[in-house]
């Protein structure tokens, strides 16, 4: 890439770049901004192959398939490369076309891929038989030697857990609890969800044991009210018993004032 922004005048390739990086900071978090940069990049340097990767990357974490497919068969006729492949035919499963993606797994471009990108192209395949419901297809399409392999490489947590999601749908629970066991072996950095689904296939139900602190004051809150209210009301049941047991004789008693209404009641006894 920064040979590539070496053939642009100074400021625009640092402007560019810097686009570029707010792209990659921000593609898995908040891919939406992620986006934007990408465009702002792209008006700026449209033939730059690095740019249209980039902007293909964004548009495809944001779900525009379409463009996204356009802006890599674009970065492709400009270097040549074929290591965008299983991407674009994942586009292509993206926009409803499973038999297209399917096709491009079978074309001699996939030869040409590293091993990463062979093992990609495997499972986008995979996928592209689920899409069509061609589930038994897919489980045989996910096994192969890197599969069966036992060394852990960067795509093997993916790997086993697309087979071991492939067995589930196929009603093959025991054979998924084992893959799915196998994935989170390898599943060292969290990428995959393995440990949830092994749990629910063993019956384990996660309950969150945080408690919202904010619920708690209120509730000690509520506790101490309540404790108010009732020393009020030891308070004047205390004070009722007094009133009413008083001794007049007492030289500290002071009678309570009467209300007019109680002095005419008691005149009208007298």
């Amino acid at each position: 890439m920064r040979q590539e922004l070496l053939s642009l005048p100074k400021g625009l390739a640092e402007e560019v770049s810097k686009n570029l990086v707010m792209v990659a900071r921000l593609i898995d978090d908040e891919p939406e901004q992620a986006y934007a940069y990408s465009r702002i990049a792209l008006r700026l340097a449209s033939r730059v192959a690095a740019v249209r990767e980039a902007a293909g990357f964004a548009a495809y974490a944001t779900q525009k398939y379409s463009e996204a497919l356009a802006e890599f068969r674009a970065a492709k006729r400009m270097t040549g490369s074929v290591e965008l492949w299983p991407v674009m035919a994942d586009c292509e499963r993206g926009l409803g076309r499973p038999e297209r993606a399917l096709a491009m797994a079978g074309e001699p471009e996939v030869q040409k891929l590293d091993k990463a990108g062979q093992v990609e192209m495997r499972l986008v395949a995979a996928g592209a038989r689920r899409d069509q419901g061609q589930i038994e297809a897919a489980i045989v399409t996910l096994q192969s030697p890197e599969l069966a392999s036992n060394a852990v490489q960067p795509w093997t947590a993916r790997l086993r857990y697309a087979y071991a999601d492939a067995l589930l749908a196929a009603g093959r629970e025991d054979e998924a609890r084992e893959w799915f066991a196998k994935t989170l072996e390898a599943d060292k950095d969290g990428a995959t969800d393995a440990s949830d689904r092994l749990a629910e296939l063993d019956g384990v139900e996660f309950v969150d044991a945080s408690v919202d602190l904010s619920d708690l004051s209120e509730e000690e809150d509520d506790d101490e009210d309540d404790d108010e209210d009732a020393a009020e009301i030891e308070a004047a049941e205390r004070a009722s018993d007094v009133a009413e047991y008083y001794d007049e004789d007492d030289e500290e008693y002071e009678p309570l004032e009467q209300s007019d209404a109680d002095s005419d009641a008691e005149g009208d006894k007298a």
